[in-house]
């Protein structure tokens, strides 16, 4: 049973930085894809970054590049995300989810089938 913990939230004035974390157990994650995923209030849930548990390539959406880094710990099997320069847009609760494989639909909410409980992101203007 895969489970993953995040932590790091918390409250932070506009550009300032965060930096969250996902602590994976359960299975060895070799192969996997591990995402950021981030969801406001009143809002659907949508892609942040996400990257490939073995030869660590990643993606992000637009609107976070050049300020989010996503980054992993094999040794520690735990996925960071470092957040810079954060705006009040980027406010939500953000998630830690896995899928078993890496394709072109890894920005894709339904596309990964375990996720973590969540942690507040608050960014005050």
């Amino acid at each position: 049973q895969v489970q993953l913990v995040e932590s790091g939230g918390g409250l932070v004035q506009a550009g300032g930085s965060l930096r969250l974390s996902c602590a994976a157990s359960g299975r060895t994650f070799t192969g996997y894809v591990m995402g950021w995923f981030r969801q406001a209030p009143g809002k659907e849930r949508e892609f942040v970054a996400a990257i490939r548990w073995s030869g660590g390539s990643t993606n992000y959406a637009d609107s976070v590049k050049g300020r989010f880094t996503i980054s992993r710990d094999n040794a520690k099997n735990t996925v960071y995300l470092q957040m810079n320069s954060l705006k009040p847009e980027d406010t939500a609760v953000y998630y830690c989810a896995s899928r078993p494989y890496y394709s072109a639909t890894y920005y894709s909410v339904g596309s990964y089938d375990y996720w973590g409980q969540g942690t507040q992101v608050t960014v005050s203007s």
